[in-house]
């Protein structure tokens, strides 16, 4: 495997520009070293991550990260917030870290990522927003502060892309004080990651093909564009390493030496509609949806959202819905 970079090299926020964009050679190289393609998929993903993915540092994701936590940990057992000092593994751009500072679930924090390009927005979203916020280019595998130092660690869609997950959650407990708590959520379940790549590869497929026509010409993506996007596919099959059943995820924390650990999870019908959206909208040029398509698509899916905690939560099973989330607590 490639050697990583050293994370005492990067900091706080002293990181280097990442290259933007990856070549098909470089692509080919990172297909057989996940940490690489790691680093190379997300450098690359970056600087426009936000964009793609709906990301802000508004009202709307503040109530959005607030929601995840509290869906995670019991309202029961809630200590008294805000958490002093909060790691985010895998931090990407920040967004959930940054959005519970400002839900007043933590007053500072630390941002960590493989990726320098994830680790340079994150800590410039941070300065911009007015936190409490350092970064620090950091291996899941082994983060790199001393023990006993963070109140709460949190995740959001990163544990499913790190090689050995229980080594990471030993290293979560390690670095988090006595009675401190950590929180994981947005990581694909085994059976809902089978039916999103399904229905996103038919949008995909569909989008690109009848954008053929000539009627259709405006709507249709330059064709580098829609080529560069398929190398990134390609990448992002290669940093996805793990699914999760709920039960196996509690198993991997319990081992990991946490207590108190409880997963739920949430988006079935939601996650339906949200990964073809998501993917019609990557397939066609930007800002040719406007601001209809945008309130149509959230407004769906916090509808779908709504259904699927108060009706399908109750006769589903855990495990096909798409999103799992994991909370423990270290032993005091």
């Amino acid at each position: 495997m490639t050697e990583t970079k050293d994370p005492d090299a990067y900091p706080d926020v002293a990181v280097p520009a990442p290259t933007p964009r990856a070549t098909q050679e470089q692509v080919e190289a990172a297909m057989h070293d996940s940490k690489l393609a790691q680093v190379l998929y997300h450098d690359w993903e970056a600087e426009t991550y936000d964009d793609k993915w709906s990301i802000s540092y508004d009202q709307r994701c503040v109530d959005y990260a607030r929601g995840r936590f509290d869906a995670a940990v019991p309202v029961a057992v809630q200590r008294e917030l805000p958490y002093d000092r909060a790691l985010e593994l895998g931090c990407g751009t920040g967004f959930f870290l940054l959005n519970l500072v400002q839900a007043g679930v933590a007053r500072r924090g630390s941002v960590t990522d493989l990726s320098p390009g994830m680790v340079k927005v994150a800590a410039r979203n941070g300065q911009s927003l007015g936190l409490d916020v350092d970064g620090r280019v950091a291996d899941a595998e082994g983060i790199p502060y001393e023990d006993n130092t963070f109140d709460l660690v949190v995740g959001h869609a990163v544990l499913h892309h790190i090689p050995d997950v229980e080594l990471s959650l030993r290293e979560v407990v390690r670095v988090l004080k006595p009675g401190g708590r950590f929180v994981f959520a947005g990581e694909p379940t085994t059976v809902g990651n089978r039916y999103a790549r399904e229905l996103s590869t038919l949008t995909w497929r569909v989008a690109t093909n009848v954008t053929k026509l000539p009627m259709l010409a405006g709507w249709r993506r330059p064709q580098a564009e829609l080529d560069e996007s398929s190398r990134a596919a390609a990448l992002e099959a290669v940093v996805d390493l793990h699914t999760f059943e709920p039960g196996d995820l509690e198993r991997m924390a319990a081992n990991a030496g946490a207590v108190e650990v409880h997963t739920a999870s949430e988006e079935f019908s939601a996650a339906m509609l949200g990964w073809p959206v998501r993917t019609f909208e990557a397939a066609v040029p930007p800002g040719k949806l406007g601001w209809g398509w945008a309130k149509f698509a959230f407004g769906s899916w916090t509808t779908l959202s709504w259904v699927d905690a108060n009706v399908w939560r109750r006769v589903v099973p855990k495990g096909w819905f798409y999103n799992v989330m994991v909370t423990g607590v270290k032993p005091s």
